[in-house]
Formats: structure tokens, C-alpha cells, sequence
């Protein structure tokens, strides 16, 4: 049998390679981390889109996200019946309001989606079975995902309390409770009906919506539809399917903030503080048996099969020091994830990419590290 000679050469020194696992795992959890946050703002920012019921979704092209955007007359929406295919249409009203704590009357922005509580516009499990509700006056749901500081409202409701509040300045009544989530763009979410959301935006004018929604018969080609609507209607709104829709509120994040970059950078920076550690824990590895490898070197070993011993090292480093890391990030993710509500879970596409790039970041670290064994002479060693 061959003798482990990368395995013998880490473990000697215990104390040396707790301090390089250590230092690997530590730039594990800063990749995690940042491709977490990077996702759960991708994930989170299209949990609107996600649940709506529709296939085309019609849009100002003066908007930017879902958290900012402008009207357009509804009758573009009602134009869409002209075309083959198209079974109805629902025009969803969005803003941010005030929302004021129940408990301490602090005020809080909240985004507030509006729609007739005859259309099927959301399919969530608690939007559908308290539909009723918000065809009274003044009543709403509440997001019990929102973020904590609107108040205990879910606790308060779910204890049989009445919960009332003001949003806009609007005295409402909490009605029921449906689960959606915060995003990077709204800390929390109340779904009202459209005749209600006209109430607490007294400036809003009936028939100037913001996103259309537009649903097929079953047989019907969402693509050639979509096709024939941006052909023979005006270009003052803008077409999309479902994916295009979230594809876009994505790629306005990532490209139009900061937020994607930065997040992408801290991946990048984790990666190189990873090659840099595992560099000089191999360089000094291989510098503590130069006298062992020239000795080899000497008996005829060529360099490749150094090589081949110091990436072993490397390999085994990668993958010793990325499980204690992915543990501690599966960890922060749930962590994160109770303190924010934002979807942070690990996913085996992310967990599978970490993987790949520790061992890429600690090869890179071996082969700088093995250019000194490569070029030492044994005649000088000795």
C-alpha cells in the first residue's frame, strides 16, 4: 500500500491544521453567507409575483419593482379580452401606507396590494379562505411573516383579540391572517380590496392600477398570446409571462442596486481570504520538509508527484474544513432567517457551490505553494 503521505504530513502538526480548518471554514461561512443573502433578496423580492394567479402581467414601463411602481389606465388591462385565449382580467392596485403598532402607536411603513375581492388574484391558503372579509369597509389581512416591529398583530388575532389600527390615517380592523413574507423592499404586508385601498388613498383614482393581471384558458399558448399582445397594442405598458415578470423585479436588483455587487463581492472576498490562508498553511508545510523532499527530489521523484502530494493536502483540507463551515452556516441561516423573515435556507445548488469553490481556492493555494519545492535544488538543500 502507498504510504498516505499528504494525510501524515497535515496531521503532525494537529494544532497547525486546526488553525487551517479553522481558517477554511471561516471563509466557508463568508461565502455562504453572502450567497445567501444574495439569494434570499432574489427569493424574497418575487414572493408577490410567485403567488399571483395569473400569465400575463401588464406594467408601466416607467416602473422599476414591484416597491415602486407607476399606473397606467386600466383599460389597456380590458383591451387584452380582444385576443383568443384570454378567459379574464384583474387589476391590482400597490402602494406603501403607514402602519401604525397596535401597541405602541409607532408608524412603520407597509405595502399595501389591493384587488376586487371577486377575482382570484392570490393563492395563498389564508387570502382565499378570508376573501370575505375584506369586502367589508375598512378591513384587512395581515402578513403574519411581516417583520416584528408592526406589532404582536398575528399573536393578538390568534388569541381571539380584536386588533385595530390606522393605515394612511384610516382606522381598519384586522380581519384575518395569510403568510407571504418581508422582502428587501417591504418590511410587511396587509391585502385589502380595491375599494378599501381607494379609501386610505383618497389621491388614487379608480382605474389607474398598477400591474394587470391576465389569465388564459388552459389551452391557450401563454407565449403566442403574449406575442400577439405586443404587437397590436400600444407599447405604453409592457408584457410579460410569469417568469419575465419575476426575471425582471430580479434583474432590477441586481443590476440597478448595489445590493447584488456587494454581495457578490463578499463572496469573492471570502474566496481569496480562503486561498491566502490555505496558501501559507502549505507553504509552510512544504518549507518544514524541504530537507524530506529534496531527499526525494534526489532519489529520482519528479516534480509531478510532489505535485500530486501537496494538492492532496489541499483536497483534504477543502473538504475537512468546509463541513464544520457549512454546519455553522446552516446554523446563521436559521438564525437569520427567524430575525429577518427572509427565506435564508440552504439549498443543495449553494451548498454544492461553496463545495466547489473551496476546492478550487485551495488548489490554487497548493499550486503557488508547490512553485518553491519545484524550483529548490537538493545539491543546495544540502
Amino acid at each position: 500500500m502507498k504510504i498516505p503521505l499528504a494525510w501524515l504530513q497535515l496531521t503532525r502538526e494537529k494544532m497547525r491544521l486546526l488553525v487551517a480548518l479553522a481558517g477554511i471554514g471561516f471563509a466557508d461561512i463568508l461565502m455562504f453567507m453572502q450567497l445567501g443573502f444574495r439569494d434570499a433578496l432574489f427569493d424574497s423580492s418575487v414572493r408577490v409575483h410567485s403567488n399571483l394567479d395569473g400569465d400575463i402581467f401588464l406594467v408601466s414601463p416607467q416602473s422599476t419593482t414591484l416597491t415602486a411602481m407607476k399606473s397606467f389606465p386600466q383599460r389597456r388591462l380590458y383591451q387584452t379580452l380582444a385576443f383568443e385565449g384570454v378567459e379574464s382580467v384583474k387589476p391590482v392596485y400597490l402602494d406603501f401606507a403607514l402602519w401604525k403598532n397596535p401597541v405602541d402607536r409607532s408608524t412603520r411603513g407597509i405595502f399595501v396590494l389591493a384587488f376586487n375581492p371577486d377575482d382570484s388574484v392570490f393563492n395563498l391558503p389564508g387570502v382565499v379562505d378570508n376573501i370575505n372579509q375584506i369586502k367589508l369597509t375598512d378591513k384587512v389581512l395581515f402578513d403574519a411573516a411581516s417583520r416584528d416591529e408592526f406589532g404582536p398583530v398575528a399573536e393578538k388575532f390568534n388569541q381571539g383579540e380584536s386588533v385595530t389600527t390606522e393605515v394612511g390615517g384610516r382606522r381598519v380592523e384586522v380581519r384575518g391572517l395569510f403568510e407571504m413574507g418581508a422582502s428587501f423592499g417591504a418590511n410587511g404586508n396587509i391585502l385589502t380590496s380595491d375599494l378599501n385601498f381607494l379609501r386610505m388613498f383618497p389621491n388614487r383614482k379608480k382605474g389607474i392600477i398598477d400591474v394587470g393581471i391576465v389569465k388564459l384558458k388552459p389551452a391557450a399558448n401563454v407565449e403566442a398570446v403574449l406575442k400577439q399582445m405586443k404587437t397590436y397594442l400600444p407599447a405604453d405598458v409592457r408584457y410579460f409571462s410569469k417568469q419575465e415578470f419575476m426575471a425582471w423585479e430580479k434583474d432590477y436588483w441586481q443590476t440597478s442596486t448595489t445590493i447584488g455587487f456587494i454581495f457578490s463581492l463578499g463572496t469573492a472576498m471570502g474566496f481569496i481570504v480562503g486561498i491566502v490562508i490555505v496558501y501559507q498553511i502549505l507553504y509552510t508545510d512544504v518549507s518544514d520538509h524541504l530537507a524530506e523532499y529534496a531527499t526525494l527530489k534526489a532519489m529520482g521523484y519528479k516534480d509531478i508527484y510532489f505535485l500530486i502530494v501537496v494538492f492532496q493536502e489541499a483536497l483534504i483540507l477543502a473538504i475537512l474544513g468546509y463541513l464544520p463551515g457549512c454546519a455553522v452556516a446552516i446554523g446563521l441561516y436559521n438564525l437569520t432567517k427567524n430575525a429577518t423573515s427572509l427565506p435564508m435556507i440552504m439549498t443543495l445548488a449553494r451548498a454544492t457551490t461553496v463545495l466547489i469553490l473551496t476546492m478550487v481556492m485551495c488548489s490554487v493555494s497548493g499550486a503557488i505553494a508547490v512553485r518553491k519545492l519545484s524550483a529548490a535544488d537538493p545539491a543546495d538543500i544540502f
